[in-house]
């Protein structure tokens, strides 16, 4: 008994779990987020840990490493906390706004005046605001709605397929598969869809913070995990059809709603050629929400770093003889 009361305590160290090697903050309901768990179970031979959030999480709590958002809310932390940095591009999903065509809509300029379901604040919110000025429509010259959000059929009360579905707005702006059931809820050719990839797209992003990359050992697994990611991206823009039920069980979406949406998501990855484009003339919109000042160009071009895609890509040229290819005319820069 007495050597077994020895080995106790050693036998407890052993049974102990090591630490994870990356923490990880993103919304766990999105289909976006999930190429970085398929990495992790995968492809990536060290440990990771996902906590739901973002990049407000990451940038408020120093043990995470990586966090995972759309554009529009990365500009909104970085405003407070400069150390963010977008080092990857998960998803690019160009958004789209569903009508109904009973409510007299057949085109967009027919939105004036009608009630519009968004999130305002959000990408969801630029998206429709962007949309509706190409045919000449300020905010105010329609009225916006707020709903929530659904992942599959019927949806609850208050989501934006039953309000539209219900007649008590017109039309909504969302990213999927919200939208998609917004389609599905109306009945078979009284839906009217816009989409317009040149006005908005949704660029969800992987970020860490100039504190984690200054870290040799954190960067390097950080590195590892993007190599890593590439090659889970690769399958999800190639060969869905090998990720379908495991996307469908980690966001309780279903397989057939998600062979709808899946063609307006882009997998592709890389750094996209005009982000900063994009992010200068975002923040104007995230800046007047936000009731602050909007910031410069060159300040807001500080938040994207290319070096980790860089030694990434020398990485996985290493590992496998070839480089990452990936781009396809689509816009996007690999340095």
């Amino acid at each position: 008994m007495a050597r077994l009361s020895f080995l106790l305590p050693l036998l407890g160290l052993l049974a102990t779990p090591a630490p994870a090697a990356l923490t990880i903050s993103a919304a766990l309901n999105v289909i976006e987020y999930t190429p970085l768990l398929t990495t992790s179970e995968d492809y990536y031979n060290s440990s990771a840990v996902f906590i739901n959030g973002g990049v407000a999480t990451l940038v408020r709590n120093s043990s995470i490493d990586l966090g995972a958002n759309a554009e529009t809310q990365a500009l909104r932390n970085y405003a407070n906390n400069t150390s963010l940095r977008i080092i990857w591009n998960i998803a690019e999903v160009p958004y789209r706004l569903v009508a109904n065509r009973a409510a007299g809509i057949s085109s967009l300029s027919d939105l004036k005046g009608k009630r519009v379901g968004t999130i305002n604040g959000t990408s969801a919110g630029y998206f429709v605001e962007q949309l509706l000025k190409t045919v000449g429509l300020q905010y105010g010259d329609y009225q916006t709605v707020p709903g929530n959000i659904c992942h599959e059929a019927p949806c609850a009360n208050r989501t934006f397929p039953d309000l539209l579905a219900k007649g008590e707005i017109d039309a909504f702006g969302i990213w999927e598969p919200t939208l998609q059931l917004g389609i599905d809820a109306l009945p078979k050719g009284q839906a009217v869809v816009f989409q317009d990839r040149k006005v908005y797209r949704e660029i969800y992003n992987l970020h860490s913070t100039k504190e984690k990359l200054a870290d040799k050992k954190k960067r390097r697994e950080i590195v590892v995990f993007l190599k890593d990611l590439i090659k889970a991206q690769r399958v999800f823009e190639d060969e869905p059809e090998k990720v379908y039920a495991r996307v469908s069980a980690a966001v309780n979406v279903s397989v057939p709603l998600l062979e709808k949406v899946w063609r307006v998501h882009d997998w592709s990855g890389g750094i996209p050629r005009d982000l900063v484009d994009v992010l200068e003339e975002e923040e104007k919109y995230i800046a007047r929400v936000d009731n602050r000042t909007a910031s410069r160009r060159e300040h807001v071009a500080k938040m994207v770093d290319r070096s980790v895609l860089k030694e990434a890509l020398a990485l996985l040229r290493k590992e496998k003889g070839h480089g990452h290819g990936r781009g396809r005319g689509r816009g996007r820069g690999g340095n």
